[in-house]
């Protein structure tokens, strides 16, 4: 699962596509299309932008819901939230460790 992840946020698009996501969850295929193309000048075709979503979500980071004949694309940071559990910042020593 960690190998997906960090495929999916290699990708500068990807990464973009997931700022458009913590902006304004719940967006539509033709609403993020727009988004790149309008705020960040990205001239991707709706299949580019498909593509790069199937990535997002078999790595954990978009999940998808149906409501009529709409899907409807929403951020998880849950998969970011293991890989930061994963490695635990040391804890800077205390003013006691630092004493002979």
């Amino acid at each position: 699962m960690a190998d997906d992840l960090f495929k999916a946020l290699a990708d500068p698009t990807r990464r973009t596509i997931l700022d458009e996501l913590t902006q304004k969850s719940g967006q539509t295929l033709f609403e993020i299309c727009a988004r790149l193309s309008m705020k960040h000048e990205l001239g991707l075709s709706r299949q580019g932008v498909s593509q790069h979503l199937a990535v997002l979500e078999a790595a954990g980071l978009v999940e998808t819901r149906r409501e009529g004949r709409y899907k409807f694309h929403d951020l998880n940071t849950a998969p970011l939230r293991h890989i930061a559990e994963r490695w635990p910042a040391p804890h800077p020593p205390g003013p006691e460790e630092n004493t002979p």
